[in-house]
């Protein structure tokens, strides 16, 4: 792990303007990445990849992959292709093999969430006494800066501009964020999600623009009485990594983890007040980059279960109006070509990992039992 488990509050403190109130968003609800496309060619009618999410890595790939090959670089971030990473002191085989992400459907009597899809995490600790950890991280890095677009039923995207140019729409397709009329949602990127003009909270997949303090965290989980901590791993605009204790799994039931700043300044006069350069300096936001699931030596080892619905956070606008009378970015591309640079550097390590999967995967014996011995004659 990259950070060790303690949290610098300081450090949370974003880049930060003046702000009078702090605004919420949902960072990521886990209902919206079902998968609703591309079916499992193993399992009939079982579908494989989230449509609003998905993201191709093969147009930065090399000219020696095949083009079935490059089918293998797009993905989602579908709950099921999530990874589980345990402790270097914690993996092995077995502990490996149990270790995954999974959907989970909230039954249609439930008291709360009925009939929606949760995160689903079973991690396999070791049994021996001593201080473990899983990570659950997602299968790429979320995009800052992803054009919205339209996805088809076997994940070709198309942004939405392409698609108005030409005036034609593959069949199947579905925007992943539709135009919007609104001058707030038509500046958000795809992976920003939306932002409901009577609420005024913004639902995103995972990244939140114009983020200046951080006030709170809040994650809503069903534990089953397990003693391990929870930690929300979420970065910034800097690619600075922060981990937020939420609390302990010791209940049973749907419940919502928070954390409260305790270096929050809620009076304007008592603060440190600077101005920092947006652009292109920086955009700030807070983007979720998984979990970390803590056990104690002490505690039961084997199995570990959990449930989650959603991520929440609380934060002062870093402006105090995000829509601008010119588009920077659209201007200069300057962030876009940081972006850019990123997934092609992304693209290599997660584009062969995905082939090299898909590869052993056709390497793969699928017979479950003998054949039947032939008599002899």
């Amino acid at each position: 792990m990259r950070r060790q488990f303690f949290v610098i509050a300081l450090a949370l403190l974003f880049v930060g303007g003046v702000a009078l109130s702090a605004d919420e968003a949902v960072l990521m609800d886990f209902n919206l990445l079902k998968a609703d496309i591309i079916p499992d060619p193993a399992n009939q009618g079982v579908m494989t990849q989230n449509r609003a999410t998905m993201m191709d890595f093969s147009s930065t790939a090399g000219a020696s992959f095949t083009d079935e090959q490059k089918k293998q670089m797009r993905t989602s971030l579908a709950i099921g292709n999530w990874d589980v990473l345990l402790a270097s002191s914690s993996q092995n085989i077995l502990n490996n093999e149990l270790s995954y992400t999974k959907e989970a459907a909230v039954s249609a009597s439930a008291k709360q969430y009925a009939g929606q899809t949760v995160f689903g995490v079973r991690i396999h600790f070791p049994t021996a006494p001593f201080n473990s950890w899983a990570r659950i991280n997602p299968p790429f890095e979320i995009p800052a800066f992803e054009p919205k677009a339209t996805i088809d039923d076997q994940g070709v995207i198309t942004p939405v501009g392409a698609t108005a140019a030409s005036g034609t729409a593959a069949t199947g397709t579905t925007a992943a964020a539709a135009p919007a009329t609104d001058p707030i949602n038509a500046n958000l990127s795809r992976f920003e999600g939306s932002y409901d003009t009577t609420s005024k909270v913004i639902t995103a997949y995972g990244i939140v623009k114009n983020v200046g303090t951080l006030k709170s965290v809040a994650v809503t989980v069903r534990g089953l009485q397990f003693p391990h901590g929870l930690y929300a791993v979420l970065t910034d605009q800097n690619n600075d990594e922060h981990m937020v204790f939420m609390g302990y799994l010791n209940f049973d039931g749907w419940k919502e983890l928070r954390w409260d700043n305790p270096q929050y300044v809620s009076q304007v006069r008592n603060r440190e007040l600077r101005i920092d350069p947006l652009y292109p300096a920086s955009v700030p936001f807070v983007k979720l980059a998984g979990f970390v699931i803590t056990r104690d030596a002490n505690a039961v080892g084997g199995d570990f279960v959990a449930y989650f619905k959603d991520v929440k956070i609380l934060y002062d606008r870093a402006v105090l109006d995000p829509v601008r009378d010119i588009n920077d970015e659209a201007v200069w591309g300057i962030i876009s070509d940081r972006e850019k640079e990123r997934k092609i550097l992304e693209s290599r390590s997660f584009g062969n990992v995905q082939v090299e999967r898909y590869l052993e995967k056709q390497k793969q014996d699928t017979n479950a039992d003998f054949s039947a011995s032939t008599p002899t004659k």
